[in-house]
């Protein structure tokens, strides 16, 4: 369990201060000589209790203290004040920091003054402003100008951020044709080793959109003639492909598919 703060002023008590004194005497002792084994360094502790004669030294060694004392003498007067505290040094350092507080709470009350009249006059409950003092105005003219000021850094720091953040658009990537899938097939007729090349290239490669439906004759009757048998030499094949060769689709069964001629 952590041990309560204790407030840093005179022990009115007479047995609880003599108490305290002996106490913390003895851990400034210790403290001391852990200090010097640790570092090997040279100290001494010189305490005077309340209405003593003789003071408590550390080190306890006959001439100890004296040589560290002299040693300390012996270092030019600007250079030991440089260090040196004592009470009253003590207290000015505390005095200071009290006054530095108290003007913080001084600013921040301020604040918070012209905030209440800054939202007042928003609402409408300060008409004109009327009843305030040239301080109250002032603060309050310096209130608006930090908000104003705070916006505009706000809405500075995010179309900063916008315009970093924001990534290029990927390009679109090319559009290529999908080669068409391999059909099985039959030749026809008047095919042969050089008529099934060609048509393996014609089915392999791409083919403008439409020259299936040349001739006003439509994909099916294409499929038709060629599981007929019909030469289709001209009208429904490409220029590259005519000269009497004629060429059919393997369907399995094509006698239930389509009617016979």
């Amino acid at each position: 369990m952590a041990r309560k703060k204790v407030a840093l002023q005179w022990i009115a008590n007479d047995a609880t201060r003599r108490a305290t004194f002996k106490k913390r005497r003895k851990g400034l002792m210790k403290k001391a000589s852990e200090l010097a084994t640790l570092c090997d360094v040279k100290a001494c502790v010189v305490v005077y209790g309340e209405g003593e004669s003789r003071p408590e030294v550390w080190p306890e060694a006959p001439g100890e203290a004296e040589r560290v004392v002299a040693r300390f003498k012996d270092v030019p007067e600007l250079d030991q004040c440089k260090k040196m505290l004592d009470m009253e040094g003590y207290m000015r350092q505390q005095v200071d920091k009290l006054r530095e507080h108290l003007h913080k709470a001084q600013r921040e009350n301020r604040e918070r003054e012209a905030a209440i009249l800054l939202h007042d006059a928003i609402a409408g409950r300060r008409p004109g402003l009327a009843g305030l003092s040239v301080e109250e105005v002032a603060g309050l003219g310096w209130m608006v100008e930090a908000r104003i000021q705070a916006v505009r850094a706000a809405i500075g720091s995010l179309q900063g951020e916008g315009v970093q953040d924001v990534p290029p658009l990927p390009a679109a990537p090319a559009m290529q044709p999908s080669p068409l899938p391999l059909v099985p097939y039959s030749a026809g007729a008047g095919g042969g080793g050089h008529s099934r090349d060609m048509m393996m290239m014609m089915m392999q490669v791409p083919h403008p959109q439409g020259w299936m439906m040349a001739g006003g004759r439509d994909i099916g009757a294409l499929a038709y003639s060629g599981v007929a048998g019909a030469g289709a030499a001209g009208g429904d094949m490409p220029p590259q492909f005519g000269g009497g060769v004629g060429f059919g689709f393997a369907w399995p069964d094509a006698s239930q598919s389509f009617p016979s001629m």
